[in-house]
C-alpha cells in the first residue's frame, strides 16, 4: 500500500461509452502499480462494467468499490420537458458500502433507464429515498446539483446549495460527503471554495476525488477523440465539449496530495471510505425460474412421463426400439442414465422450461430444432427439442452433460427467423415481463471502425479515410498493430505519411474500447423473481425492448438462466417452401418424414448444385461435395465437420475421400479403432469418436474423456500428461504395447484439436438434407422461398445473394417473371409453375407499400394504369419513391404504357391520388367511381404525354438501380460481336476446361474484393484483388495476384468492361473453376493489342481497281504491327490472296471506319490472336500458397 493514504472514488472506464478511455483491467493494474489497495468504478449512469470490475479486482488483490455516477433529475424522473440535455439532470456519485447497497444501485440504474431516460438515464430524489440503504453518497463533480448552485453565484443560490446539502445529509446521514476535485480547471477551484464553506457550516466531511477518465496522461488525446465521436464534432471545432487539461488520468497518491495542499484530511478520508466498504457478491447461486408440473407430480416424475410419451411417438415405426408396449434395453438404459444425471444435478426444471416453449412453437406451426451438444441427449429427442435419434448416430450424452459438471446445461434452440419473436413473447407472458429480458452486448471499436471514427473526428476527407481502411487486411479480429505488420501499403503509409501516422496512432488509442450497447442476437435471460433483484436492466435507445446492462458472461456468473432463442433463416425457408407446396399442390408435407436415402437428393449434392442449401452453399464446400460424391446421410454429417481449416490443411479431407472411393486403404491401429472410425473411413472427424477411443481403449470414463479433449484443445499440459498416463496403462491392459499406446495418444492429441461436435454436425446435416430434398423435388417452390428469404439482406451496390439465386433459377430452368403490379405479391410466389417476382425485392418499395398494392388489387381487381393505381392507394403508404422504383423496374409495363411516359405523368397521377384519398376521408366517391366495375378505362393513361422512350443503356441502368440486375437486356449486348471476336471462350465454357488452360474471357467486373497475401517478401506488393467477371453466359471468379494487380489496378473497377487473359484454376475432380489473371485489357485497347492480321476484300466489279491506290493511302497513315492481307476478286471470277509483307498497320476505329466508307461494310475483317505474355507474370503455385485463405 502507498505510504500516503488515498483511494480513487470517482473513476470512469470505457463503459462510460465514448467518455472514458480506460479498460477495466487497465485501470486496476495501474492502481496496483501505484500501490493502492482499493479502487472505485463510477461509470456514467450505468453498471455495465461492475461485475467484470469486481472479479478483476478480486483477481488482482484490490478491493473493488462498486459505484455509479448517477444522473439525477431536477424534479420527477418522469418529467421530460426540460428542453436541453444540460438542464435535464445533475450528476451525483453513489458508492455501494455492502451487498445491500449494490442491490440498490442495480435498482436505481435500472429505473434510470426504464423510467427516467431523457437525454440520459435519470433517477430522482424519490428513488433515492426508496433505495438509499447501503449507499455512500458523494455530492458530485462540477455538474452536480450542489456545484451548479455554487457556480450560479449570489447569496440566494448559496442558501439553496446549503439546503441541498442538508437534504442529502438528512437522507444519507454519516454516509454523505462533500466532494471536491482539482484537475486544474478554474470551475473546480470555484466549486471547491463554495463546497468547503458549506462543509464547514453544516459540519459535513470533505472527500477529495479526481474524476478519472483515462489511465495515463498521454491517453488524453484518445479521450478527446472519443468525446468528438460521442458528440459528432470535429476536433477543430472551438465550441464543443472537451476536457480543458490532461489531468484526468489515474494519478498517484503523491500527485493527488500535491493537487490538494492543505486538504490532507479530505484525501485521507477517501481511504477511510474505501476501508469501510465491505462487499461480497453472491455469485454462482442459481436463480432459475420454476416450472409448475401438473398437480400431484414432481418435476422429475413429469419429465420422465413426457420422455416416455415422446419416445413412444418417436419409435412408433421402429420395432427394434419399441414393441409390444416396451422399449428396447438400449433405450431404457440410456433414458434411465440421462434422467439420473439430470435429476442428480437438479436440472429437471431446466428441461421442462425448454420443453414448454418448444411445445408452444410446435403448436403454432413454428419450425424449431436444437443445435449443439444437446442433440446428443435422448431426453432432448424425446421432448421434440431435437429431431435426431442419438442412438442411431452414436451421439454422446456425456458431450453435453455429466455428473462432474456443475454449470447449467446449454440447449440452443433454432427457430424460424420470422417468428422467433412469438416464442420470446410467450416466455415473457409465461414467466412475467419483469422476469424476462434479452441480453445486452457491447459493440467495440475494431480496427476499421477506430480508423473511421478518428478520421471523422480529425475532419479528414472520407475518400482519404476509406483508402486507409481498404489497406487493413480482411481478417477477423485483426488489430491495427497486426494490420501494419501484414499490409505493405499500410506500413508504408504509416512510415511515410504524417497524417496517416497520426490517424493510426490515435486509432490505436481507442481500439477495442466499448462504443455502444446492443441486443444479443439470441440470448434471453429468465429469472425466478424480477430481474432487477439480480442484474441491472436498460432499454436499447429508441427501442422498447428491455435488455440487461451486463453481457452474457456476467449474466451467467450472476446465477441467472440464459437461453438462446436463435433465429435460423433456413427454418424460415423451410416453412415458406412447405406453405408454397401446399398452395400449388394442395399437399401438406412434413420434411422430418423425408427418406434419408433419396437418390435425386444425393445426385443434386454430388453435382454441387447446392446454392441455397443450408451449410452447403459456399464454392469451397460445393467443390468438396463434387469430390466426395456423398451417397449416405453420414457423408453430409462428415461434410459439415470436415470443411474447416484444420481438417482441410491436415489432409483429413483428402484421406476421407480417397478411402471412400477405394483409392486408399484405411489404417486402424486396433480393432476398436476400426469399430469407431469405420463410418468416417478411418479418419478421426468427431470429438465423440475421440471420446470413444479414449474410453474404450484407455478405460477412461466418457465424462473424463471429454475433459481430456478440452484439456488438449486448451493446451493444459499437466492435465494432458495425467490423461496420457491413464490412457497408456488402460490400452496396455487391452493388449497394446506401451509404445503403440503412446503413439496412439499422440495421434489423439493431434486430431482432438480438429475434432468437431458430432451432435451439432448431425443436427445441421438434417436441415441441409431436408433443404436439398426440397430443391430436388420442388425446385420452383424452393427457389421462390429462397428468394423471399434474400429480400431483407438486399444490397443494390453489389451483386447480392438474391441476384445470384435468380441466376441459379435460370440455370435450373425455373422462370422468374418480372415484377408486375397486377401479378406480384410482397414476397416471391409461384403461379403456373413460374416464380412471380416479389415487390419488396424492388428498392424503395417497402413491405407496407407492397402489401397495400397486393391487397387492393386482390380486393378490387387489376390496376388499369398509373392514375387508377394512385387513386386507389393511400399516398402515405405507397409514396412517390415506391412508385418511381416500380416504374424503373418495369412493374407497370403490363398496363401498356412506356416507362418515360409514366415518369412524365407521375405528378398529375399523384395529385389525382391525393384528391381521391381526401374524398375517401370525407366519404365522397373518387373521380372514377372508387375502383368499382363501372369505371371507364383509365382516362389518365389514354392521355399520357408523348415523350421519347429511354435508350437501352438508360433503361438498363434504371433497372439495375432498383432491381440489382439487368432485366430487359444486358450492357454487354452491344459489345457481343467484339467480345466474340477476341475472346477464346465464354465463362461457362471456360468452367469446363482443364486446370491451367490459357483463355481470353471478356465481360463486366463486379463484386470486387481486396485482400493481402500472407508473409510477402520484403519490398514485394501484398495486395491483390478478386472479382466476378460476368458475361452473357454466366460468371467466373477472377484472382489478380499482387504483381499483376500492381500493374492493372486502374482497370479493376465496378462495371468496367474488359477482356482478361489468364489460366483456369481448377482442383482435381472439381467442377468449380476460377481464373488466375495474367493480363487485363480495356475494351478500346483490344484491336491494337489482340489483332494478328487484317483481311480486306476488294472486288474489281464492285469497287474498281482504282480504289486500291486510295486504300493504300488510307492504310499508310496507320503504321503498326498487324499483318495485312488483301483478298482480290477479279472481274473474271478469279481470286488472288496478297500477303502485304511490306505494309503492317495498327488497328483503330478510325481506320476501320475510313476503309468501310471506301469499300462498304463487311469488307474488312480482323483476325484475332492471344496477346503475347504480359510482363510480371507470377509464380503461379507460390502465389496461391501465399494467399490469405
Amino acid at each position: 500500500m502507498s505510504t500516503l493514504p488515498f483511494a480513487h472514488l470517482h473513476c470512469h472506464s470505457h463503459y462510460s461509452l465514448l467518455d472514458g478511455a480506460g479498460t477495466v483491467r487497465g485501470l486496476l493494474e495501474r492502481a496496483k502499480a501505484l500501490r493502492m489497495n482499493a479502487l472505485a468504478l463510477t461509470d456514467h449512469g450505468n453498471l455495465h462494467g461492475a461485475l467484470k470490475f469486481y472479479q478483476t479486482a478480486k483477481e488482482l488483490g484490490i478491493k473493488p468499490i462498486l459505484g455509479l455516477e448517477a444522473y439525477i433529475a431536477p424534479g420527477s424522473r418522469r418529467h421530460k420537458e426540460q428542453g436541453k440535455s444540460k438542464d435535464s439532470s445533475f450528476h451525483l456519485t453513489l458508492l455501494a458500502r455492502n451487498r445491500q447497497g449494490f442491490r440498490n444501485l442495480v435498482k436505481l440504474s435500472s429505473a434510470a433507464f426504464t423510467e427516467g431516460f431523457y437525454f440520459k438515464p435519470r433517477i430522482d430524489k424519490e428513488l433515492l429515498e426508496t433505495h438509499r440503504e447501503g449507499l455512500i453518497c458523494l455530492s458530485g463533480c462540477a455538474s452536480s446539483e450542489l456545484s451548479r448552485l455554487i457556480l450560479a453565484g449570489g447569496e440566494a443560490n448559496f442558501q439553496k446549495a446549503l439546503e441541498t446539502a442538508a437534504w442529502y445529509r438528512n437522507l444519507f446521514g454519516d454516509d454523505y460527503y462533500i466532494e471536491i476535485q482539482n484537475n486544474h480547471l478554474e470551475v473546480q477551484r470555484t466549486v471547491m471554495e463554495g463546497a468547503v464553506r458549506i462543509a464547514e457550516q453544516l459540519e459535513i466531511p470533505l472527500v477529495a476525488t479526481s474524476d478519472v477518465h483515462y489511465i495515463h496522461r498521454e491517453d488524453s488525446e484518445a479521450q478527446d477523440i472519443l468525446l468528438c465521436v460521442n458528440t459528432g464534432k470535429f476536433r477543430t471545432d472551438t465550441n464543443r465539449m472537451r476536457m480543458e487539461t490532461d489531468e484526468f488520468f489515474l494519478r498517484s497518491p503523491e500527485e493527488m496530495y500535491a493537487a490538494f495542499p492543505g486538504r490532507e484530511d479530505a484525501l485521507r478520508r477517501s481511504q477511510e471510505i474505501a476501508d469501510s466498504v465491505d462487499i461480497e457478491l453472491e455469485l454462482g447461486q442459481r436463480h432459475f425460474p420454476l416450472f409448475t408440473p401438473p398437480e400431484g407430480k414432481t418435476s422429475e416424475q413429469f419429465l420422465r412421463d413426457l420422455c416416455v410419451e415422446g419416445l413412444r411417438e418417436r419409435y412408433a415405426k421402429r420395432p427394434d426400439r419399441y414393441a409390444d408396449g416396451h422399449f428396447s434395453a438400449e433405450v431404457e438404459a440410456r433414458l434411465d442414465r440421462e434422467l439420473g444425471v439430470i435429476n442428480k444435478l437438479g436440472f429437471p426444471n431446466y428441461f421442462l422450461i425448454v420443453w414448454d416453449f418448444v411445445r408452444f412453437a410446435r403448436s403454432q406451426g413454428i419450425q424449431a430444432t436444437a443445435r449443439g451438444s444437446g442433440v446428443g441427449s435422448l431426453v432432448s429427442y424425446a421432448l421434440h427439442l431435437s429431431h435426431i435419434c442419438p442412438l442411431e448416430y452414436d451421439l454422446l450424452f456425456e458431450r453435453f452433460l455429466d455428473e462432474n459438471r456443475r454449470e447449467a446445461p446449454d440447449i440452443d434452440i433454432d427457430f424460424c427467423q420470422q417468428r422467433r419473436g412469438e416464442v420470446i413473447q410467450y416466455v415473457k407472458d409465461r414467466y412475467g415481463l419483469e422476469n424476462v429480458a434479452q441480453i445486452g452486448t457491447f459493440g467495440t471499436l475494431a480496427a476499421r471502425a477506430a480508423i473511421r471514427d478518428v478520421g471523422r473526428a480529425l475532419g479528414m476527407p472520407i475518400p482519404r479515410v476509406d483508402a486507409v481502411v481498404a489497406m487493413v487486411p480482411e481478417e477477423l479480429k485483426i488489430t491495427l498493430e497486426e494490420a501494419i505488420q501484414k499490409s505493405d501499403g499500410l506500413r508504408k503509409a504509416y512510415e511515410t505519411d504524417a497524417e496517416v501516422r497520426k490517424l493510426l496512432d490515435l486509432a490505436k488509442g481507442i481500439e477495442g474500447l466499448a462504443r455502444n450497447v446492443g441486443t444479443h442476437a439470441a440470448a434471453v435471460v429468465i429469472a425466478d423473481r424480477p430481474l432487477t433483484d439480480y442484474v441491472p436492466l436498460q432499454h436499447v435507445q429508441d427501442k422498447k425492448e428491455v435488455i440487461t446492462q451486463w453481457a452474457m458472461g456476467d449474466v451467467e456468473r450472476a446465477g441467472l438462466l440464459k437461453m438462446d432463442f436463435l433465429g435460423l433463416r433456413n427454418l424460415t425457408i423451410l416453412s415458406k417452401v412447405i406453405e408454397l407446396i401446399e398452395q400449388t399442390t394442395g399437399e401438406k408435407i412434413d420434411p422430418y418424414t423425408f427418406p434419408l436415402d433419396d437418390a435425386e437428393t444425393f445426385a443434386l449434392l454430388c453435382r454441387g448444385e447446392t446454392k441455397g442449401i443450408f451449410q452447403l452453399e459456399s464454392g469451397g464446400i460445393r467443390d468438396l461435395l463434387q469430390r466426395m460424391k456423398p451417397d449416405h446421410f453420414r457423408d453430409i454429417i462428415a461434410t459439415n465437420a470436415l470443411y474447416r481449416p484444420g481438417p482441410l490443411e491436415g489432409g483429413m479431407v483428402d484421406d476421407y475421400i480417397q478411402v471412400k472411393h477405394g483409392r486408399k486403404k484405411p489404417e486402424y491401429k486396433h480393432p476398436v479403432m476400426k469399430e469407431i472410425l469405420e463410418e468416417t473411413h478411418g479418419v478421426m472427424v468427431y470429438q465423440e469418436q475421440v471420446m470413444r477411443i479414449i474410453n474404450r481403449l484407455g478405460g477412461i470414463q466418457l465424462a473424463s474423456a471429454y475433459s481430456c479433449i478440452k484439456a488438449i484443445s486448451k493446451k493444459k499440459l499437466e492435465i494432458i500428461a495425467k490423461f496420457r498416463e491413464e490412457f497408456i496403462e488402460g490400452a496396455h491392459k487391452q493388449g497394446m504395447s506401451k509404445k503403440e499406446a503412446a503413439d496412439l495418444f499422440g495421434l489423439i492429441e493431434k486430431f482432438a484439436g480438429y475434432g468437431f461436435n458430432k451432435s451439432h454436425s448431425t443436427a445441421y446435416a438434417l436441415i441441409a438434407y431436408m433443404t436439398a430434398y426440397l430443391k430436388a423435388h420442388w425446385p420452383v417452390e424452393f427457389m421462390a422461398a429462397l428468394l423471399s428469404s434474400d429480400i431483407p439482406g438486399r444490397n443494390f451496390k453489389r451483386k447480392d445473394s438474391l441476384v445470384e439465386h435468380i441466376e441459379d433459377c435460370q440455370r435450373m430452368g425455373a422462370e422468374v417473371l418480372p415484377p408486375d403490379v397486377n401479378r406480384s405479391h410482397p414476397e416471391f410466389t409461384v403461379a403456373g409453375g413460374k416464380i412471380c417476382f416479389g415487390l419488396t425485392a424492388v428498392k424503395g418499395c417497402g413491405a407496407a407499400a407492397a402489401a397495400a398494392i397486393a391487397a387492393e388489387r386482390d380486393k378490387n381487381g387489376p390496376y388499369r394504369g398509373l392514375c387508377d393505381f394512385c387513386e386507389r392507394l393511400d399516398p402515405g403508404t405507397v409514396n412517390r419513391t415506391a412508385i418511381e422504383s416500380l416504374i424503373k423496374a418495369g412493374a407497370f409495363d403490363s398496363t401498356g404504357a412506356r416507362r418515360p411516359q409514366l415518369f412524365a405523368a407521375l405528378d398529375r397521377a399523384l395529385q389525382a391520388g391525393a384528391a381521391a384519398a381526401s374524398d375517401r376521408r370525407s366519404g365522397q366517391k373518387s373521380l372514377f367511381g372508387g375502383g368499382d366495375g363501372d369505371a371507364p378505362k383509365e382516362a389518365g393513361d389514354s392521355m399520357l404525354p408523348d415523350v421519347p422512350d429511354w435508350g437501352p443503356q438508360e433503361k438498363l441502368a434504371r433497372e439495375k438501380e432498383v432491381l440489382g440486375f439487368y432485366l430487359s437486356s444486358h450492357p454487354l449486348a452491344e459489345h457481343r460481336s467484339t467480345l466474340a471476336a477476341y475472346c477464346s471462350h465464354t465463362t461457362s465454357e471456360a468452367a469446363e476446361l482443364k486446370h491451367r488452360t490459357e483463355v481470353m474471357l471478356g465481360g463486366m467486373i463486379s463484386a470486387i474484393k481486396y485482400s493481402h497475401t500472407k508473409n510477402p517478401k520484403p519490398g514485394n506488393p501484398s495486395r491483390y484483388a478478386m472479382f466476378d467477371l460476368e458475361d452473357t453466359d454466366g460468371i467466373m471468379r477472377c484472382i489478380v495476384w499482387p504483381e499483376q494487380f500492381a500493374h492493372y489496378e486502374s482497370l479493376v473497377s465496378a462495371d468496367a468492361i474488359v477482356v482478361v487473359r489468364g489460366a483456369v484454376d481448377k482442383r482435381p475432380g472439381s467442377e468449380e473453376a476460377n481464373l488466375i489473371v495474367n493480363e487485363i485489357i480495356a475494351l478500346e485497347d483490344l484491336p491494337a493489342r489482340c489483332t494478328r492480321e487484317i483481311v480486306i476484300r476488294v472486288s474489281e466489279e464492285e469497287h474498281g481497281l482504282s480504289k486500291l491506290d486510295m486504300l493504300h493511302e488510307i492504310l499508310r497513315g496507320y503504321p503498326g504491327k498487324s499483318e495485312l492481307q488483301l483478298n482480290l476478286r477479279l472481274a473474271d471470277g478469279k481470286g488472288i490472296v496478297c500477303k502485304c509483307g511490306g505494309l503492317r498497320v495498327s488497328v483503330s476505329d478510325q481506320m476501320r471506319q475510313r476503309v468501310e466508307q471506301l469499300l462498304g461494310p463487311g469488307n474488312i475483317r480482323l483476325v484475332t490472336a492471344m496477346p503475347p505474355s504480359a510482363p510480371r507474370r507470377p509464380n503461379y503455385q507460390n502465389s496461391r500458397r501465399a494467399a490469405a485463405t
